[in-house]
């Protein structure tokens, strides 16, 4: 599998080799050998866990700085909505406008591409009812990239699951530059859109699939001292959103599933849950249900690993600024731009290339030494103790035993079988301390006895 670049990156200084970020690892992408933690690649998904749970911060995200916006005449904002989650005394007007003085040019919310995403998925559940495919039910959402790239490497026979339906932090990059920048005047090269970003997952999604879209992203959690400082300092003349709250409410939990307003619908927040939900949904339950949503981080996008707010705090504030700039129904002025993008073009909200699947586990290119090693992959197990404790530097035993066959770790390696190899080696070696040659006084196999026949005829 080629390599993919990557917003996750190790800083191997700071690793300290405690292992306790492969125990958290969904896709199992984390070893340590020598003392110190490395990132399997081709396993990654970047959903942050593994920075979430580094004491020693040696794990974190590359990203772009402000000082990346001095390269453009005209620099463009796209603020994520759970930025408005931060500030807890802040209303999403100030925090435009304190953006405006962080050096912007126009803000174009992220939480208004939500909007229109929404209108997309319900067109696109719709259509779908009507067709006779039901059999692949839950449909899945695309939105959070995480999801789709676990899907992709752990669970591939669900890609077909998956609403093939842009995420708002793709369709905002979009729809800026198809319906603003004309109106500006200046050639794309000039103009700099940068993404304010809530998750190292999306920095990558963009490197990837929307770097003619999107010129940079910028986590939140760089930016939020800047504001915080203009929003504490400087009298501010508000920005009034061009969101409503079905947009801002987008960024907590269920808000998604909330704006779609299907029955037969759920919401699953973090990595692990959405993990075990996904191995439900490939045994073949939860056919009852027509869409699910499904965020990485916990509590939805306002617990990204790129935030400051507690998640919980975060989540009971967007859900009120929500319920403040009204989430009950779409505004009209949304479902009429939606019908004029998709006028123009019906595949504006769908992805540009089919999602392919990314297996992380191939044995060999040639299925005869594959299936060999797939056997002795298998004997390696049986031998290990099963107990995943993590001390090898790789997270269980079976991937113990899939680094063994690749030749990447050796049986050793494991401590328990280790253990048990130095008492077998210490107990030849005491039997044979006990050994003494002939020559020395003593018979071989009779450990300090003397000759009988020296006893004898000395008593003679």
């Amino acid at each position: 599998m080629e390599p993919r670049a990557h917003s996750v990156v190790m800083d191997e200084e700071k690793c300290k080799g405690c292992t306790n970020c492969i125990k958290r690892c969904p896709t199992e992408a984390i070893r340590v050998r020598g003392g110190k933690a490395f990132i399997l690649t081709e396993r990654c998904i970047d959903c942050g866990e593994c920075i979430r749970t580094c004491e020693n911060h040696a794990k974190k995200a590359v990203a772009d700085s402000l000082d990346a916006l001095q390269q453009y005449q005209y620099r463009v904002a796209l603020p994520a909505p759970s930025l408005y989650a931060q500030f807890k005394s802040e209303k999403p007007e100030k925090i435009i406008a304190a953006l405006y003085q962080l050096g912007f040019d126009e803000v174009y919310e992220v939480a208004y591409a939500a909007e229109l995403t929404t209108c997309a998925i319900q067109q696109y559940i719709r259509d779908y009812q009507k067709t006779d495919r039901t059999e692949v039910y839950p449909l899945i959402s695309s939105s959070c990239p995480v999801v789709t790239r676990l899907i992709q490497i752990r669970f591939p026979s669900l890609l077909p699951n998956l609403i093939p339906v842009d995420p708002p932090y793709i369709t905002a990059a979009k729809c800026f530059l198809q319906h603003r920048l004309p109106v500006l005047s200046l050639s794309r090269e000039k103009v700099g859109v940068f993404f304010i970003t809530p998750c190292p997952a999306k920095i990558t999604d963009l490197n990837v699939y929307g770097k003619h879209l999107v010129d940079g992203a910028i986590p939140i959690s760089l930016i939020f001292g800047k504001l915080n400082q203009i929003l504490y300092q400087k009298k501010l003349s508000p920005s009034s959103p061009q969101s409503s709250g079905v947009g801002m409410g987008w960024a907590r939990a269920g808000g998604e599933n909330f704006a779609v307003k299907f029955e037969n619908t759920m919401a699953v927040d973090g990595i692990q849950n959405i993990v075990a939900l996904l191995e439900e949904i490939e045994m073949g339950k939860l056919h009852d249900i027509e869409f699910i949503e499904a965020m990485a981080c916990p509590q939805g996008c306002v617990g990204g690993a790129l935030t400051i707010e507690n998640p919980f705090v975060a989540r009971v504030m967007i859900r009120k600024l929500a319920e403040h700039y009204g989430d009950k129904a779409l505004p009209t002025k949304v479902e009429a731009m939606y019908k004029e993008l998709t006028q123009k073009d019906s595949r504006f909200f769908i992805h540009d290339q089919v999602i392919p699947a990314k297996p992380i586990l191939k044995l060999d290119g040639d299925l005869t030494k594959a299936i060999k090693k797939l056997n002795q992959l298998e004997e390696i197990v049986a031998k290990l103790p099963g107990i995943d404790c993590g001390a090898c530097g790789s997270p269980t035993c079976r991937s113990l035993a899939e680094d063994i066959v690749q030749n990447k770790a050796q049986l050793t390696d494991c401590i328990i079988i280790l253990r048990e190899q130095l008492e077998e080696l210490a107990q030849r070696l005491l039997v044979l301390a006990q050994i003494r040659p002939p020559a020395m006084g003593w018979e071989t196999g009779r450990k300090g006895e003397k000759n009988d026949s020296e006893g004898t005829s000395s008593i003679d």
